[in-house]
């Protein structure tokens, strides 16, 4: 094989950006493959090896051959002098290496280069491709869009040599694809298909934040602050919860950075999405709180049962609190777990005003009827078939079967009608107007 020849193969190497090595494998495993070919049908099993040198692209073929004392085939056997030169301690019946390059081997050799190169290439290109981003999912990558198929179509990017789609369900609305754009994306998949390696990558995946300011924050990199959770709603507003694992750290000045910058390289980024840095803490009622940021809120109740929360705010915050269309308690909610109902302050002191209004006429409503009651005459009736009793020309009930023929005591107030039994009240119904004692009446 001439070694211009191998010098193409490094140039393509190069140009692919393929290791010139694993050209190199892939040819010296099918020139192997053409040797066994010229063994002739069904040769036996012997281990071949081909080694093509690295400067003159020269391939030499090694064979296993067994040791004998006369040889019948020189193709597969090697007499015992011969083998001893090869291997001193040679015996009759093991087996050596040798070279067993044939004379028009070249040419072989050149032809099959040429077929891999041709024909392997883009095979060599596919699994080196995967192999360098089999491993990746979930980095952070920098790609160029290569194309864009329009707005429910796929983004298609560049990375290095390898090629990446945004599908739509992975892109943000506001973001503007345009060829040649350079922008960060996250590798949330790595698929291996016959048409060869299928990189996914994402624009609107929550942990594409959690990338950028790894990549912004130093100290969210090296370890001293800790990204606790992430809301994020793509292309219009993130909320991201971080706690200091060292004293001394201020979490969200860290993030913020001096002035803003560091904030706003990452809202670069994300082509003007708002993001929110607040504060995590243990407690539910200060995370709450710091979550509904920029808002103010005045305190927190608790119902751990239904995990919700009541957040109390000053009237003037609501909206604030709120969001537009809902869109900070939204992601306050995602961002600590709870269900949080907001209501202002005059709201809550209205409702407990009416609240105590109500349980004020309903104690005055009971006392007043305590007072009639204590004044009202006790009255026997007996149960009818039907199981009700009459009173004042009116049917009342039914009390059921099993109080049928039973005397009942009755006391009757303006409103109510009461029904004891056994000196203890039975059941109680709202007096029916325009009634008079009839004579049947007992």
């Amino acid at each position: 094989m001439k070694s211009d020849f191998y010098a193409a193969i490094t140039q393509i190497a190069s140009e692919r950006g393929i290791p010139k090595e694993a050209i190199i494998d892939v040819m010296e495993r099918a020139l192997v493959s053409a040797y066994k070919r010229l063994l002739g049908p069904n040769p036996p099993t012997v281990e071949v090896t081909v080694k093509l040198d690295p400067v003159s692209g020269v391939a030499r073929v090694y064979a296993e051959k067994q040791v004998v004392d006369e040889v019948y085939d020189e193709r597969f056997e090697i007499d015992l002098e011969a083998a001893r030169r090869i291997k001193p301690d040679a015996q009759i019946g093991e087996t050596v290496l040798v070279e067993s390059t044939p004379r028009d081997f070249g040419r072989i050799a050149a032809q099959t280069a040429k077929q891999v190169v041709l024909q392997g290439i883009k095979e060599i290109e596919r699994n080196y491709v995967y192999s360098e981003f089999e491993n990746r999912e979930g980095e952070l990558l920098t790609a160029t869009v290569q194309r864009n198929n329009g707005p429910r179509g796929n983004v298609i990017l560049e990375l290095g040599k390898a090629e990446a789609v945004i599908p739509p369900k992975e892109q943000v609305a506001n973001d503007r694809y345009y060829h040649g754009q350079r922008l960060k994306v996250l590798l949330v998949e790595v698929k291996k298909d016959d048409r060869g390696p299928r990189l996914i990558a994402s624009r609107a995946h929550k942990n594409l934040i959690n990338r950028l300011f790894e990549m912004e924050v130093p100290e969210i990199y090296n370890g001293a602050v800790e990204i606790k959770s992430v809301a994020r709603e793509p292309g219009l507003r993130t909320k991201v919860a971080v706690a200091a694992r060292q004293e001394g750290i201020d979490p969200v000045g860290s993030c913020v950075g001096m002035r803003g910058i560091r904030i706003q390289n990452i809202v670069n980024e994300l082509n003007g999405e708002k993001i929110d840095v607040v504060q995590w803490s243990s407690d539910p009622r200060e995370y709450i709180a710091n979550a509904l940021s920029p808002a103010q809120v005045v305190e927190v109740h608790l119902n751990d049962h239904d995990h919700t929360a009541l957040v109390i705010v000053p009237d003037k915050q609501l909206s604030l609190a709120i969001g537009k269309e809902g869109q900070n308690v939204r992601l306050a909610a995602k961002l600590t777990g709870w269900r949080i109902d907001i209501k202002s302050a005059s709201a809550l002191l209205e409702e407990e005003r009416a609240a105590a209004e109500a349980r004020a006429e309903a104690e005055a409503e009971q006392m007043a009827i305590e007072a009639e009651l204590a004044s009202a005459p006790v009255e026997q009736r007996v149960v009818q078939a039907d199981g009700t009793i009459r009173y004042r020309g009116h049917r009342y009930g039914p009390l059921g079967n099993d109080l049928v023929g039973q005397t009942v005591q009755v006391r009757a107030t303006s409103q109510k009608i009461f029904i004891y039994y056994n000196n203890r009240l039975f059941a109680s119904y709202i007096l029916l107007e325009g009634g008079q004692a009839s004579p049947d009446e007992e």
